[in-house]
């Protein structure tokens, strides 16, 4: 076995469409020597299928970060495919159609603690129930969308990811000790399932397209995915609380 990521055993959430973000860090980790289990949420066939797609067909774990039960139970569903984890991949984001799309005055709380819940605090939610299957050099990496500025029609959901830019920097903190590393990756615009949710969303693309010193391409997971596979990898061994940015280096370029 040779690649980036030769014997290591990971936990990809978020795989929906092989669109995804998530579906390519699947697929080129497999491709790099990992072991993969991927977890889902809701319609689990569908994540099935789309697992089948991948270099070698990765077995799916039912898991809903904001249940208490599914979460206290994930190392042992874990356990039955692999005997630990070397890498955790957070890919999930929700918020109701109330927190998008230029709502953000309006949205009630009811809505936005459940932006925050699964968006943000998913995070270390995640990050806890894996723990305890993880070694020293293990690393939690997550996906986020440049938080330091306020994007139209991103409203709420901007919110929970500068929580979510920020609790990683705290795991980073806590899990140090423990010698597990947790960065983030921040991608730009992609059309993935989750862009398609947003009102929009065409303001982003155009904007890239335009701006972007090194062009973006949105329909290309797969330079976010190797960022991943990085900071996942033995290379980064001193890398914690960092937030990569892939995204044509429009985050550099000012207005």
């Amino acid at each position: 076995m040779s690649g980036l990521l030769a014997g290591k055993r990971l936990l990809v959430t978020g795989v929906i469409t092989d669109a995804s973000i998530a579906f390519s860090v699947a697929k080129l980790a497999q491709e790099n020597g990992a072991q993969v289990v991927l977890t889902g949420y809701g319609r689990l066939s569908l994540v099935e299928r789309i697992a089948k797609r991948l270099p070698e067909p990765a077995p799916v774990i039912e898991l809903d970060v904001t249940n208490p039960e599914q979460l206290a139970g994930l190392g042992d569903k874990v356990r039955e495919h692999v005997d630990g984890l070397d890498g955790v991949v957070h890919s999930i984001g929700f918020a109701p159609q109330s927190c998008l799309g230029g709502g953000f005055l309006d949205a009630s709380w009811e809505d936005v603690a459940t932006a925050l819940h699964v968006s943000t605090y998913s995070y270390k939610s995640l990050a806890v129930a894996a723990l305890p299957l993880m070694s020293p050099g293990g690393a939690v990496v997550g996906l986020t969308f440049d938080a330091t500025q306020a994007w139209p029609v991103y409203d709420w959901m901007g919110v929970a990811k500068a929580g979510l830019e920020s609790a990683s920097r705290y795991l980073a903190l806590h899990l140090g000790k423990q010698g597990i590393r947790s960065n983030l990756v921040s991608a730009g615009p992609l059309r993935t399932m989750a862009a398609k949710s947003i009102p929009g969303f065409e303001q982003f693309e155009d904007a890239w397209s335009e701006r972007a010193p090194l062009g973006w391409n949105l329909t290309d997971q797969e330079p976010a995915a190797r960022a991943c596979l990085a900071l996942l990898s033995d290379w980064f061994p001193a890398t914690t609380g960092e937030i990569v940015h892939v995204d044509g280096g429009y985050h550099a370029i000012g207005a």
